[in-house]
């Protein structure tokens, strides 16, 4: 499956590949440059062919070095351009100043961006702060930034928006909301999570015809998961083939008052192709699981040992649907950590795991970012701030495979970062994280049967529950989306080929 992935590139990195790009290959710099630019004014005119006046706000940096030589382009072009400086222009050099005397020479002025300036444009290119970015952006920064959000232009960013962290995907104080962002060289992994996914808009690439084999010199543990899906689960499946040979997942969960987290669970596990579901459950209401979905098999549980032969039927055992944190619920935690077979620990399985450290290589852990605090001890923008550091430091104390959920969901082996690129703000709604664990079970019980990898099975089911989930919202949008309107998405996805 490893065809199915875009590598992802810090900021240090893609500066690596830059360098790599002049010093080892010979490629001026001012010609990047210029490439940079061309591929971003291609973009802004295919996207907005209509435009006809632009405003290019530069930093002194290379990205306003970019901003200038768009400039020239737009102007040439026909368009009514204006360009406004930030920074301290005495401090420029460089192919940067190479290319605002250039611009200058083509009868192009640049005003000094002032306090309470009004931007009316078109198109306003963002061309101001890049990839370097450490501290939060202030001044006369922060009210360009605030200027070009408040106008009613489209906006197109030049490598990142400003005020975005290339590594983290954070807004340093404040970012500019981009309709498009252009990105060169090496894809920034913050453009696809966390605030990255609300700031950059449309994403595109250029790699500036930088010689592919200087991509080998930079090995990167981060990869994009294609919004596309494809590897062996998709394949059709044998015409002799019966319900045993495609796994058989059981729920652990649902206390008084929330079956319907392991309902949705099942549904979500058979909806993926899973041969044979069963649910553990509360027996106050263990009767009721199945009524609307009768392939579901329920027993009611009333102590973890009732677990014991049904965790032994079962390939593998998703725990913490509606499972609360009463005693009955510590009984039976306790009873389903102690197999080795393949565990998914969601909901108030990882909050009883935040009180009970250990270690397991065979599970997949689930957290959004208030969970992954918890299993952290420490608040919810702590993870936020910094979602690649945060699932590294699950996984390192708690082991296995590591999914932090949100915009943008990452997954972690210990070894490979993978970011899903699919999902929408939709999605933010009760019982998707019940259904995610449900699609994650039938698919790891298929796993176990083929015998395939499963960081490759699990990166497979998080983009699978996503893409139901963009499935779902083109039909009514995003507002109102229920978590079982992806049911029926679900199916038609793990069919496709």
């Amino acid at each position: 499956m490893q065809n199915s992935f875009l590598s992802l590139y810090t900021a240090k990195q893609t500066r690596e590949l830059d360098r790599l790009a002049i010093q080892q290959e010979g490629i001026p710099g001012y010609l990047l440059m210029k490439r940079a630019a061309a591929c971003t004014f291609h973009y802004l005119t295919a996207t907005w062919p209509q435009c006809k006046r632009v405003v290019v706000i530069c930093g002194v940096g290379n990205n306003g070095g970019d901003g200038y030589i768009i400039a020239q382009l737009a102007h040439a072009h026909g368009l009514h351009v204006e360009v406004y400086q930030l920074g301290d222009i005495e401090k420029q050099k460089g192919d940067a100043l190479t290319a605002r005397n250039a611009m200058l020479a083509e009868g192009l002025s640049v005003k000094p961006f002032e306090m309470g300036t009004t931007l009316n444009a078109d198109v306003i290119v963002d061309a101001m702060l890049g990839t370097g970015l450490e501290r939060d952006v202030t001044d006369l920064w922060l009210s360009a930034i605030q200027a070009i959000n408040l106008a009613s232009a489209n906006v197109v960013a030049v490598d990142i928006p400003s005020g975005l962290h290339a590594d983290t995907g954070c807004q340093l104080g404040k970012a500019v909301i981009a309709d498009l962002t252009v990105t060169f060289i090496g894809r920034k992994q913050g453009l696809f999570t966390a605030d990255g996914k609300a700031c950059s808009g449309q994403i595109v690439f250029d790699d500036l015809e930088v010689p592919s084999k200087l991509y080998d010199q930079i090995s990167s543990e981060t990869h994009l998961m294609f919004n596309k899906l494809n590897g062996p689960l998709l394949k059709p499946r044998g015409v002799n083939s019966h319900k045993g040979q495609h796994g058989h997942a059981l729920i652990v969960g649902g206390s008084p008052g929330m079956n319907g987290a392991v309902s949705m669970a099942a549904m979500a596990a058979l909806r993926s192709g899973c041969g044979l579901v069963s649910v553990a459950t509360h027996p106050s209401h263990a009767a009721n699981i199945n009524i609307t979905q009768p392939e579901i098999m329920s027993h009611g549980v009333a102590k973890g040992d009732d677990l014991k032969n049904l965790i032994a039927s079962a390939d593998v055992i998703i725990l913490g649907p509606g499972l609360g944190q009463s005693a009955w619920a510590k009984d039976l935690f306790q009873t389903v950590i102690k197999t080795e077979k393949p565990l998914i620990l969601d909901a108030d399985a990882l909050n009883l795991l935040a009180n009970n450290a250990v270690q397991k290589n065979n599970w997949i852990l689930t957290p959004h970012p208030g969970e992954a605090g918890r299993l952290l001890d420490c608040d919810t923008a702590e993870i936020q701030k910094d979602r690649f550091q945060s699932i590294k430091n699950i996984q390192a104390k708690y082991a296995g495979i590591c999914v932090l959920k949100g915009a943008g969901s990452l997954v972690y082996d210990g070894v490979k970062v993978r970011v899903c690129s699919a999902g929408n703000a939709g999605m933010a709604s009760a019982g998707m994280g019940d259904v995610l664990s449900g699609v994650l079970g039938g698919i790891i019980a298929q796993a176990v049967k083929q015998s395939l990898d499963w960081f490759d099975c699990v990166s497979f089911g998080v983009s699978l529950h996503a893409c139901a989930g963009d499935e779902a919202a083109k039909e009514n949008g995003e507002k109102g989306l229920l978590a079982t309107d992806l049911l029926p998405h679900i199916r038609k996805l793990i069919n496709a080929r």
